[in-house]
């Protein structure tokens, strides 16, 4: 939420298909970390996914039957926003917490999907193949996949993001705003890259000798 950073993503035909190959990418980026405060639609399926990815069996007490299935860590936080719809007409909207406080959670994710749902707003206006309803669709998987990893790239290194600004120190300066994109927020790059530069800079991986 803090650097509006793309992680993530995952194709499919459903939430059940996606959210659990979505979760091992989060996780592949931080793997000694617990997972983020997540919040999602009615569906539910990232509740599963996250118990997949990172929940962790209890240690036998030596009572009872040994326990089998996996638990959530404490600090977990994850809600749902599960919506009525009458027609395209919204009735209601019902929050629910699946992990963590209660006040917490709403107060640190604020009962929305407000960030996902601008995403994928944005998503579909620079990338057509996502588009719903138009001929623009993709007939194929890997051409899906990779437009879409494409536009990743160039919305987290080349898109400046007006909520990711931040005001520059000297009153005196003509630019009043540095202007950030989602890598820089993220602390990446220290620059918004250019999409030439995107395409033709090789990033040599980090290797150590162990």
């Amino acid at each position: 939420m803090d650097s509006r950073l793309r992680i993530g993503n995952a194709i499919g035909k459903s939430e059940e298909e996606i959210a659990p190959d979505l979760m091992e990418q989060v996780k592949m980026h931080a793997p000694d970390e617990g997972p983020p405060a997540l919040s999602s639609d009615g569906k539910g399926a990232y509740r599963e996914a996250m118990l997949k990815t990172w929940g962790k069996v209890p240690d036998y007490g030596g009572r009872g039957a040994p326990p089998k299935l996996p638990k959530p860590g404490k600090d977990w936080q994850c809600l749902q926003v599960i919506k009525k719809r009458e027609g395209r007409k919204l009735k209601s909207v019902r929050i629910k917490v699946l992990y963590g406080d209660p006040e917490d959670v709403k107060e640190k994710l604020g009962c929305h999907t407000a960030y996902i749902e601008r995403t994928n707003l944005t998503s579909r206006t620079m990338n057509g193949r996502l588009v719903r309803k138009t001929l623009s669709f993709s007939k194929e998987l890997r051409l899906l996949k990779a437009s879409s990893t494409l536009e990743d790239a160039i919305y987290n290194f080349t898109r400046p993001v007006k909520t990711l600004r931040v005001e520059l120190p000297n009153p005196g300066n003509l630019a009043r705003w540095q202007q950030r994109s989602p890598a820089m927020a993220a602390g990446l790059t220290d620059h918004i890259w250019t999409v030439r530069e995107l395409l033709t800079v090789m990033l040599v991986p980090l290797c150590t000798n162990t």
